[in-house]
């Protein structure tokens, strides 16, 4: 089993354990934690049927209390009406600040439970359990948590760190190609701001990726999670700059998501935003043509999109959290492995 630390200050260190089947594991986890009286497993409707279920009677046999809060699945539900839903059915349940909060699930759950638990009564523990690759690889990390506006993605939210995150790529089974492949869009970002090795991994083995490889899985996700540690404990609030690395593709993605309705998946939205930010970077006489043309490749190999019928402009992306002022911070690259953060004036409203 992998274990991974994440230093932070302030007592918010925790560690990140990866292992086939680890999921199994988890109550003896929990024991040894010793974080709560009991337990809130928040989930989604999905993911409610396929684990959730079968998780709280695994905790029930080691003598643990659970109570699960679903969600309907998906991004529309990422908002402050489904927060307010949960935090108002865990009152009625009696949950109080000795008990803790599970996230089981993706990136919206993981999003969601995270951003609960850093409210709800002030703040309680919450542990995260991520069952797709998306989730595994980036929201599950970090302490980000938030939902989205109208006006933009993930403009209310919350750093705060969770107390462990359990990850079993046995999850991934039961995850669809089309979910693997918005999984590893952030995989691939990650090797493109920080990895080349990473990157030249993922372009020998993406057929081993695609058909669940647990070897080529757990070395994608392993790495994936020490590049956004690396980054987090340089810079856990984004207050330096540093972990605004992270952020690549994101600037135009995130456009792109809110001009979809968030109907496109949000690896797939990344994919297009890391297309477009190659150009500015061209543009702006950063990148060589054959190391874009390289990284189009790859994500045309992962059969992920790399055109948007409508391009954002600077004008559709000023609601970006990264603004300040007139100005729009992009992580662009200068070759594989190495990203830089480049201000760009965008227009006013």
């Amino acid at each position: 089993m992998s274990e991974i630390k994440v230093n932070l200050k302030q007592g918010n260190s925790y560690k990140v354990f990866i292992r086939a089947g680890i999921s199994a594991e988890i109550p003896a986890h929990l024991k040894k934690l010793n974080l709560g009286n009991k337990y809130a497993i928040i989930t989604d409707s999905k993911v409610e049927r396929l684990y959730a279920l079968t998780f709280s009677k695994s905790l029930k046999k080691e003598g643990i209390q659970s109570e699960i809060f679903s969600f309907v699945e998906g991004e529309p539900s990422k908002n402050l009406q489904t927060v307010e839903h949960l935090a108002k059915r865990m009152i009625e349940k009696g949950f109080d600040r000795k008990d803790t909060i599970i996230a089981l699930g993706g990136g919206v759950t993981g999003d969601i439970a995270g951003f609960l638990s850093s409210i709800y009564m002030r703040g309680i523990p919450y542990i995260q359990i991520p069952t797709t690759l998306l989730a595994m690889v980036d929201s599950s990390i970090g302490g980000k948590t938030g939902v989205d506006l109208p006006e933009g993605k993930n403009l209310i939210g919350t750093f705060n760190q969770p107390c462990a995150v359990f990850i079993d790529p046995l999850f991934l089974k039961t995850l669809s190609p089309k979910h693997i492949r918005n999984g590893l869009s952030e995989v691939i970002k990650c090797s493109v701001i920080k990895d080349k090795e990473l990157f030249e991994f993922i372009e020998k083995n993406m057929d081993k990726i695609l058909s669940l490889s647990q070897e080529s899985l757990i070395k994608i996700i392993e790495r994936s999670v020490k590049i956004k540690a690396e980054i987090v404990q340089k810079d856990e609030k984004e207050t330096l700059g540093i972990r605004q690395l992270l952020n690549y593709g994101h600037t135009f993605g995130h456009a792109i998501e809110r001009m979809s309705k968030y109907k496109l998946l949000h690896g797939y939205a990344i994919s297009i935003g890391m297309v477009l930010a190659n150009n500015l970077a061209i543009e702006k006489k950063l990148l060589k043509k054959t190391d874009a043309e390289r990284i189009k490749k790859l994500l045309k190999k992962a059969d992920l999109p790399i055109l948007t019928i409508q391009k954002p402009t600077l004008k559709d992306i000023n609601s970006d959290k990264k603004k300040e002022g007139n100005i729009i911070n992009f992580v662009l690259p200068k070759k594989i492995g190495e990203t830089i953060i480049f201000p760009v004036k965008c227009q006013t409203k």
